[in-house]
């Protein structure tokens, strides 16, 4: 009896330790995907590593992809919802996969007559936090906790420009603005520019891109938060890496 009472202990500890294993086992993989979803790169050496691993993964600067590169940088100045200036010496970068389909984009466009103009692409992560202390609604900006397309350098907002003249053609409001005016389904507005913003969806969405439907100037690629990790690196620290 006492054999077969050890036997039974032995095997209640056995699927013990198994039970204990595979739950550890469960935390590890859950902290693990945890840390995955807002693995954050902010030194030369994990940015060269991602790239190894992956070639898409490669910032690269649009000026050699988009031509005429038309911007406004607002984020660079106080002109914004912050009021405050979030960077300064912007270089206009994404990553490489969303740079070629910006440059079919940016063809497209100038067939008749317009071209893109980049109000913001790549962001650091820092920049996105401070973002939110000034608007805290998932509608109009990134939540920290997951953090921005941009912050992945596979997001732009963009508006459309006349290259005949050099300006911005009419969109349905400014630049940053939180009302249903600048929602994809408002439909008060003139023929024109309901046609202007249309005109930029039908190609940004040709190439690839998604449209945030809050936000008319808001483009992202899809299944980036998936495939890019965060960037929290400066303009500065950037260009030392072209």
């Amino acid at each position: 009896m006492r054999h077969e009472s050890n036997k039974i202990t032995g095997i209640a500890l056995t699927f013990s330790l198994i039970a204990c294993s595979y739950t550890c086992f469960c935390q590890l993989v859950y902290k693990s995907n945890k840390i995955n979803e807002l693995f954050i790169i902010a030194n030369k050496r994990s940015y060269y590593k991602s790239i190894q691993a992956d070639t898409t993964n490669k910032m690269v600067n649009l000026s050699q992809f988009v031509k005429p590169l038309f911007t406004d940088w607002k984020y660079a100045t106080k002109n914004n919802f912050t009021g405050k200036i979030l960077y300064k010496n912007p270089v206009p970068c994404v990553r490489l996969i969303i740079a070629k389909a910006l440059q079919k984009v940016q063809a497209e466009l100038a067939d008749s007559g317009f071209s893109l103009l980049f109000y913001d692409a790549y962001r650091s992560y820092s920049v996105t936090k401070q973002m939110w202390k000034a608007m805290p609604d998932e509608r109009y900006a990134a939540n920290p906790a997951k953090g921005s397309g941009h912050n992945r350098g596979a997001a732009v907002d963009v508006g459309l420009v006349n290259i005949a003249t050099g300006k911005p053609v009419v969109m349905p409001t400014e630049f940053d603005d939180f009302s249903e005016k600048a929602h994809h389904n408002y439909r008060q507005l003139s023929v024109e520019v309901i046609h202007n913003r249309q005109l930029l969806k039908m190609v940004m969405e040709k190439y690839g891109f998604v449209a945030l439907e809050t936000e008319w100037w808001h483009y992202s690629w899809p299944g980036a938060a998936q495939k890019f990790a965060l960037l929290d690196l400066s303009f500065k620290k950037l260009k030392r890496l072209e």
